[in-house]
């Protein structure tokens, strides 16, 4: 029987590799510059500090563009603001390759960011849409293969590109990829009726939610830098950041054309699947962040190196796809997701095992066992999320949680940082009151090394020093790995069935 919720487009195929391929553009696209900001800064007569903001500006955009989805969706409709995002997407993308200052690659780097925003959500929706239900988790498992994947060839094709080429040709790759996705989505279903709405513009939600969110990204993305609340900086944009959230819930809630549907979370399923998507995926975010760092600064790994030895994660995603799109409509949801949760936990507990000894081959390993929870980690969640979602509902609930995943990242990225940079100094003190003329064994140490010299304590201090952030690294494991533990019991709290009509993605048009 055919499923009438669904539109068929003249090559299933070639929709499916359209929209797939945008969509792994723009994640590639959040990690691919991260690695060149030196050689940018360096071309561009900048310092590193300036140059961050590359990253900084993008984020921001990326961060407001989010929560904004539903209402360009009632207001554009999907398959318009989908390729019109991947076009202006492309458009920045070559313009930020073109830059010739640091000024106008940080004005293009913003605008592609904001344009990246619409591009996963309507990803989301338009691959459900064109799949008949039965096949529906398929297209999940495919697009969170998507989301695994390209954070971790990211790195590695940036990093390449700019050893072997220039940095501008990591946005120029951009520009084949985005006008073969754009013009094949929109010959691919072009057909397909949808019908937009004309609403009031909700102007002060839309400048409270600008002056909030964006403040909170500066502030994430910069407080490291700044040591967090010892400046001034940070503690305005804190400040001003909490006012202009609080006023945005409070304005959106009362208001009767909201430019963010914040009453969806008053559906139990959209509150737990986005509370775990975006505690998820912070932890998952936080083990790639800080296995590469220690290993390029404590274990002597070249980047490459560092990304190889994380890319193990990506294989079994890629095997299991199929068979999760295929069959996990069969299993309580919950169970998968537990299943997931609890095999990232053990994977980070395993980390918390490693000590300064510890070998390519078992970091590796770790890493291809955490890919079966990074397998059935998205799929599941985007299902209970968007199961009570109808029509309309579904872009803004994707767009929502999307929002809160990023956000949970970024989050995740600067707490990462901070956390272990402090455990190695309160490591680091421990450890040093242990080197003593007091302390039998460390004298016998250094006489073994030749006596107690200027160079021989730098020496054992470098060695303290790789010891405090090796004990560092295993506290931020062991914190991770009871996180997902509390994540299993969490997703618990959601309630079936989650199979139901708003899973369609969106029906045939916003407005039925």
């Amino acid at each position: 029987m055919q499923d009438k919720s669904a539109f068929t487009p003249p090559s299933l195929l070639l929709a499916t590799i359209a929209l797939s391929l945008a969509t792994f553009m723009q994640v590639l696209d959040t990690t691919i510059a991260n690695v060149a900001l030196p050689t940018i800064a360096g071309n561009l007569g900048v310092s590193s500090d300036q140059g961050t903001w590359v990253i900084t500006s993008f984020a921001v955009c990326n961060a407001i563009a989010l929560p904004l989805t539903g209402w360009f969706t009632r207001r554009f409709g999907q398959l318009r603001l989908f390729v019109g995002s991947v076009a202006l997407f492309t458009l920045t993308s070559f313009l930020c390759g073109f830059a010739h200052s640091m000024t106008e690659l940080i004005i293009f780097r913003a605008l592609q960011g904001f344009f990246a925003g619409p591009m996963f959500p309507m990803c989301q929706t338009l691959l459900l849409v064109i799949f008949p239900t039965s096949k529906r988790s398929m297209a999940l498992a495919l697009l969170s293969m998507v989301t695994v994947v390209a954070p971790i060839v990211g790195p590695i094709t940036g990093g390449w590109i700019t050893d072997n080429y220039s940095w501008p040709w990591i946005f120029y790759i951009n520009v084949p990829i985005g006008i073969f996705a754009a013009i094949t989505v929109w010959s691919q279903l072009r057909a397909r009726e949808e019908t937009t709405t004309t609403a009031p513009i909700d102007y002060i939600g839309i400048a409270l939610l600008v002056l909030g969110v964006g403040l909170l990204q500066v502030v994430l993305d910069k407080g490291n830098d700044l040591d967090w609340f010892n400046a001034p900086e940070i503690i305005v944009m804190s400040v001003i950041s909490a006012i202009a959230l609080v006023s945005f819930v409070i304005w959106e809630l009362g208001e009767n054309h909201p430019i963010v549907n914040l009453r969806l979370f008053k559906d139990r399923n959209f509150a737990i699947g986005t509370a775990t998507l975006t505690l998820g995926y912070a932890a998952f975010f936080a083990i790639n962040i800080i296995l590469p760092q220690w290993l390029q600064t404590q274990m002597g790994y070249t980047a490459i190196w560092a990304g190889l030895a994380a890319a193990p994660m990506g294989f079994l995603p890629l095997l299991l796809t199929a068979f999760i799109g295929r069959y996990a409509h069969k299993v309580d949801l919950r169970i998968l997701a537990t299943l997931s949760f609890m095999t990232m936990g053990i994977s980070c507990l395993l980390r918390a095992q490693f000590n300064t000894s510890v070998d390519f081959r078992t970091i590796a390993e770790v890493q291809m066992f955490m890919g079966i929870g990074v397998a059935f980690f998205f799929m599941p969640i985007t299902t209970i999320v968007l199961s009570n979602l109808n029509g309309a509902e579904v872009a803004e609930g994707s767009g929502l949680a999307t929002f809160f995943r990023v956000l949970g990242g970024s989050f995740a990225s600067s707490l990462t940082t901070w956390i272990w940079s402090r455990r190695e100094v309160y490591h680091h003190a421990n450890l040093t009151e242990s080197v003593t003329t007091y302390n039998p064994a460390a004298m016998d140490y250094l006489h073994k090394m030749g006596g107690v010299t200027q160079q021989h304590l730098a020496a054992v201090d470098k060695t303290i020093e790789q010891q405090a952030y090796m004990m560092s690294t295993i506290d931020y494991f062991w914190l991770l790995g009871w996180g997902f533990m509390v994540l299993m019991v969490l997703i618990w709290f959601a309630r079936p069935p989650f199979v139901r009509s708003g899973v369609s993605g969106a029906p045939p048009a916003a407005g039925h």
